[in-house]
């Protein structure tokens, strides 16, 4: 599909101002000092003090600025013009030296020119590249030398199901685009919203091939058999921050995170 950068940036662009006000971001919170991080991501960064980290689809940057109020020196992309111009007037406001740049992420490399020592990205994003490889490249690109690509991500097996969560309704591989509509938004379900957007499916080897394929080592892989948002229907929370399906209980994968490391010189 052709024209699915524009669908897709329309998509994000219409959810923003519902996403601000939404319990899901808690934004007073995090301009209080609420880091938006969780243990999944963070455990695999460890200690970022005086990194430089690139964080891929950052949407309105509050992952990115929490990064930033971490120690490290960090630099945010998206393709929603209207996110990033609100993450920008979010780390003025918090005080964070935190830099962002909007445009598509395959693009990128046309408007950076660092060098880092993570590359990350997490929750929902690879959804939005239909080629993975192009995806690899880009990191690969800006990752130093002993540098490392550090990615959580809701798991594959999840988006086979309906939004009932009763039966498998799409393919696991990538086989095609999906393309579809909605109402509200996953941050407010209730939100006056429609929006089309156009995503992919990506299994777990398709994922980790890429990254290998691109010279990278995996340093790790871990499933989780639950998520840190309830980010489908019928999601129940089992413990602080912690969501499983009701349905599926604890016998299903929710979430992976991953490590991958560029070689050193």
């Amino acid at each position: 599909m052709e024209d699915y950068l524009e669908v897709n940036k329309a998509s994000w662009n219409n959810r923003l101002e519902s996403h601000l006000t939404s319990d899901f971001y808690d934004l007073e919170g995090f301009k209080k000092g609420r880091s938006s991080l969780n243990d999944i991501e963070l455990d695999i960064l460890g200690d970022i003090t005086g990194l430089k980290i690139l964080h891929l689809q950052c949407h309105f940057g509050q992952d990115t600025i929490s990064l930033s109020r971490l120690g490290a020196k960090v630099t945010g992309m998206d393709l929603s013009d209207m996110s990033i111009k609100k993450a920008k007037e979010l780390a003025k406001e918090c005080g964070t030296d935190t830099e962002f740049i909007c445009c598509d992420l395959y693009d990128l490399p046309d408007h950076l020119t660092d060098e880092f020592d993570i590359v990350f990205t997490s929750y929902g994003t690879i959804s939005w590249m239909p080629d993975l490889d192009k995806w690899a490249s880009v990191i690969n690109h800006f990752l130093k030398p002993g540098g490392k690509f550090v990615f959580a991500e809701f798991h594959p097996v999840v988006w086979m199901f309906d939004d009932d969560m009763e039966k498998v309704h799409y393919h696991y591989f990538n086989v095609n685009p999906i393309i579809e509509e909605e109402e509200g938004t996953y941050a407010d379900r209730s939100a006056a919203l429609k929006q089309k957007y156009v995503c992919w499916n990506h299994g777990l080897a398709e994922v980790v091939t890429s990254l290998l394929n691109k010279g990278m080592t995996l340093n790790l892989l871990r499933e989780f058999d639950y998520s840190p948002y309830a980010f489908v229907n019928f999601s129940e929370e089992v413990e602080p921050g912690k969501f499983r399906i009701k349905k599926f209980q604890d016998k299903a994968p929710l979430v992976y995170a991953l490590e991958a490391g560029m070689s050193k010189l």
